[in-house]
């Protein structure tokens, strides 16, 4: 894409839990219209990252900004109506609902009427290819498409940027693709992406820039093969301590 500009930027932002500083000082800038991906091994900080960012979590130091605004401990409500959207690693639709409803409950305060609503949930659920459970309920949906129904819900608030929390995690093959599919559908026609991912054949296909995280730290930035050759980068995953079973960048 061209004439990007930043629509996501923190500067030295800081979370800390006690003795453990959980984000050290992260400066970070996600251009208007790219897919971001942030790896690092477990423990570095990748999640306490997005809820602060996202007003989950009171930050200790530094801002956020978010298309011009400074938001830093805006609550999470604010920032998903001002078009800041998250989804989390774990989901949790409202099981005794059926998908539709589930959809429906996402409070959108844009003067649409219920109509239009109910329409905009059924333009978003055939989108995401899951219209034909629409009345069935949430409890019975497998876990990909309960991870689909999570991103419907983000997408009734239309936001501007999307920060997704391993959307691929425990998702068979298929799903996966169409996951990924529909990232860079929504991605085309404009959404900013802002992705935590361990599976690093979806962050080399999907990312267009890979953000490294180590204890903490934000301690490299390029595309997938330039961060793959890093040795910090290597270091992170293949020497310490917080080393995972997952396949590393290299």
């Amino acid at each position: 894409m061209t004439d990007r500009d930043t629509i996501l930027k923190t500067t030295d932002l800081t979370k800390r839990f006690g003795a453990l500083t959980a984000n050290d000082e992260i400066s970070l800038a996600v251009e208007r219209g790219e897919i971001r991906g942030i790896i690092g091994p477990n423990g570095s900080g990748k999640t306490t990252f997005f809820n602060t960012v996202t007003g989950f979590y009171e930050p200790d130091g530094g801002t956020v900004h978010f298309d011009g605004e400074e938001v830093t401990g805006w609550e999470p409500h604010r920032l998903a109506r001002r078009g800041l959207g998250r989804t989390f690693q774990i989901v949790s639709p409202f099981k005794n609902m059926t998908v539709r409803q589930n959809m429906l409950a996402v409070q959108t305060d844009d003067g649409r009427s219920r109509e239009e609503k109910r329409d905009r949930v059924g333009e978003i659920l055939e989108f995401l290819e899951i219209d034909h459970i629409a009345d069935n309920e949430a409890r019975g949906m497998s876990g990909g498409q309960q991870k689909l129904l999570e991103l419907g819900r983000v997408l009734m608030l239309d936001p501007d940027v999307v920060m997704l929390d391993e959307p691929a995690a425990g998702v068979n093959p298929a799903l996966e693709s169409r996951i990924m599919d529909h990232i860079h559908e929504l991605n085309d026609d404009g959404t900013t992406f802002v992705v935590i991912e361990h599976d690093m054949h979806v962050m080399k296909t999907l990312a267009d820039t890979v953000s490294v995280f180590d204890s903490g730290r934000h301690i490299a930035q390029g595309d997938f093969e330039e961060v793959s050759q890093d040795e910090a980068v290597r270091e992170a995953y293949l020497g310490g301590t917080t080393a995972e079973d997952d396949e590393v960048p290299v």
